[in-house]
């Protein structure tokens, strides 16, 4: 299945740029990238998924080919919620699947608890549909104090993008994200990176830094109350060395585990949970694993653990 299109979706602030394979007259699939990625993050996986849908990955505001905000408007969790909005009124789908890896699961989760008729299918690749942490919410007043003068210190520094070689960006990359291999990360940079003079330099909005600036955390009654709004189908693939299993930390565990039960308790036979062998990027370094789990659930059948 080779790539059908580059589309570039006017938004206020200029432009959201997506790419698409499959079928137009496909069901939709809007897929949505992690933290600092871009929609390349799909190459790999999209291909090998059933043809007779139609599929769409978004780079979200600030990230890959997609327009930065504009001076002085801070990145915040809600805007890229408003961004899956964005793109599914200028498509004019009224009713699609979404795919989402790691922080793109959390927006994906979110948008089709707050617009719960839109969204038959929810799909989420090591990632949890709500971002859930009693560790981080007691710092949540903190993270928002950092957020606002970490946009301050960048427009008062006023400095260029570094020039870096393609070869020290790419290792500064896997150096930064050791999930990632090589293959895979060339791959991210082909499109979050622009060819100057003398090197490459990020396209990514520089006020993007830490993700936990931009998070919205739930408390666990909120998430329940989130959850209970869901009316699609949703499939969690986790992988067994994912983000949740290199942290080690107990409470990370714990309220995984709490998600889970809560998602089957509320969800009953509409939720469906693999965890497959593999590393955070499993979608991009096992892609046909992933594609046959994906792929079976979009087709409405029952997925089976991987073996």
């Amino acid at each position: 299945m080779g790539l059908l299109s580059e589309l570039k979706l006017a938004v206020p602030w200029g432009h959201i740029a997506t790419k698409a394979w499959g079928s137009l007259k496909g069901h939709p699939v809007l897929c949505l990238h992690g933290w600092l990625d871009n929609a390349n993050s799909f190459d790999r996986l999209i291909p090998l998924l059933p043809q007779d849908f139609y599929y769409v990955a978004m780079d979200f505001g600030g990230h890959g080919l997609s327009s930065h905000y504009a001076p002085g408007v801070p990145y915040y969790y809600q805007n890229f919620v408003n961004e899956v909005r964005r793109v599914s009124v200028a498509l004019k789908w009224n009713r699609f699947s979404l795919m989402g890896h790691s922080f793109g699961g959390t927006v994906a989760g979110m948008f089709s608890s707050v617009f719960p008729e839109m969204v038959d299918k929810l799909i989420l690749l090591d990632s949890l549909p709500f971002i859930l942490d009693i560790n981080e919410v007691n710092n949540v007043l903190t993270y928002k104090r950092q957020a606002i003068e970490h946009v301050l210190q960048l427009e008062a520094s006023q400095k260029p993008s570094m020039v870096i070689g393609p070869e020290e960006m790419l290792q500064g990359l896997l150096k930064n994200n050791t999930h990632v291999g090589e293959e895979c990360g060339k791959l991210l940079l082909q499109r979050g990176t622009k060819q100057v003079a003398s090197g490459l330099v990020l396209n990514r909005d520089r006020r993007i830094s830490w993700p936990e600036l931009g998070f919205d955390y739930l408390s666990r009654e909120l998430m329940q109350l989130a959850t209970q709004k869901l009316q699609a189908h949703v499939l969690i693939i986790k992988a067994a060395h994912g983000l949740s299993n290199v942290r080690k930390d107990q409470t990370d565990q714990e309220l995984l585990l709490f998600s889970i039960s809560v998602l089957r308790t509320v969800l009953k036979e509409r939720f469906q949970f693999v965890e497959i062998p593999g590393n955070h990027y499993i979608h991009m370094n096992k892609p046909q694993q992933v594609a046959e789990i994906v792929g079976a659930f979009l087709q409405g059948q029952e997925v089976a653990p991987a073996s």
